[in-house]
């Protein structure tokens, strides 16, 4: 092996490395999620469908997520109930930033299918 070839690959292997830590944070993050619950419906929000996506970007876990209903009573509950299990799970390792966004609007379709049955709603 070259020596001037080492650095080179030293660097490429950091990089591998830092995508998997990267992707596993994520992944971490989206696990927290499932142990957020909404009020009302008894059912994690990860299960409703309510996130719909989560990625870092630089140093900040970015989360794009939804309510059921811009009027939902849990506006405030649910986001901050979120930010708190990522950031807990991660050990503030990352900057943590839920956003509520309303496109696409939620609907029901959304439910994973066993989440949709413990509501009682049929699956397609």
């Amino acid at each position: 092996m070259n020596t001037i070839d080492q650095p080179e690959q030293s660097e490429n292997n950091n990089s591998k490395q830092t995508e998997l830590v990267r992707r596993g944070a994520v992944e971490a993050a989206r696990e927290a999620l499932r142990h957020v619950y909404d009020p009302e419906l008894y059912l994690d929000i990860v299960s409703l469908g309510l996130v719909y996506d989560i990625w870092l970007e630089g140093e900040t876990m970015m989360v794009a997520m939804t309510l059921t209903t811009p009027g939902c009573p849990a506006s405030e509950t649910i986001p901050a109930m979120a930010h708190t299990a990522i950031a807990e799970t991660l050990d503030n390792s990352f900057d943590v930033d839920v956003r509520i966004v309303w496109d696409p609007p939620w609907n029901p379709a959304m439910i994973d299918a066993e989440a949709a049955a413990k509501l009682g709603f049929r699956t397609r």
